[in-house]
């Protein structure tokens, strides 16, 4: 995209999962260079530095909405050497491949069911994903039903998405049925001063029961 100031908002405007695919595709190829040279996108670290904090290295890792594969670049460096990766656009996860840090690779959308066994995972990661017109709060039914009791799930997620869109209430129902508790609520963050200085993310940690 050559008007980068506006890609955010592009993406935001999509209209449906089958537009929003679309536009990641059309991205995918300077999604790196913009994000992490143009904008200063911080929440691949702070989201990593709480997974690693929880998470033991030799589990099986989903990074959920995984992108071109920031995350998983880090998560590698970090010692984690399982990891799956999922996201709704191909043009996204064929750039993720040429990284070269994930097991697996699996084309599927937050929101619906998801193609994994229940209990699979050790640990998921999902980072820029719970933001305007992207993945539901009914996405954790399964991000919950595919981790092991015991397994941690972090994410990161707008203040203002969390209290507007379902996310306070979702979050408080799974923890009053008992299926998962939260570990860490982490502190509000700009996740790209130079791109959307007036936005806020956080980073959440749960432990799957």
């Amino acid at each position: 995209m050559s008007e980068k100031k506006n890609v955010i908002q592009w993406i935001y405007s999509s209209k449906g999962n089958a537009e929003l695919e679309e536009r990641y595709d059309e991205w995918a190829g300077s999604y790196d260079r913009d994000l992490n040279t143009d904008f200063g996108w911080l929440s691949p670290r702070k989201a990593v530095d709480a997974f690693a904090r929880r998470v033991p290295r030799h589990g099986r890792i989903l990074d959920a909405g995984a992108g071109t594969g920031i995350v998983g670049e880090l998560l590698h460096d970090a010692g984690f050497e399982f990891l799956v990766a999922m996201d709704l656009s191909q043009g996204m996860l064929d750039e993720a491949a040429r990284k070269g840090v994930y097991k697996e690779f699996h084309q599927m959308a937050m929101g619906l069911p998801l193609d994994f066994p229940p209990r699979y995972f050790d640990g998921i990661i999902s980072v820029g994903v719970f933001t305007v017109g992207h993945a539901p709060a009914s996405s954790f039914d399964e991000l919950v039903r595919v981790t092991r009791p015991g397994g941690h799930i972090v994410f990161s997620l707008r203040p203002d998405t969390y209290e507007q869109d379902g996310f306070k209430e979702k979050q408080s129902a799974l923890v009053a049925e008992g299926k998962w508790t939260l570990v860490e609520e982490g502190e509000k963050y700009q996740p790209m001063p130079r791109g959307e200085p007036e936005v806020y993310h956080q980073v959440w940690t749960y432990q799957v029961l």
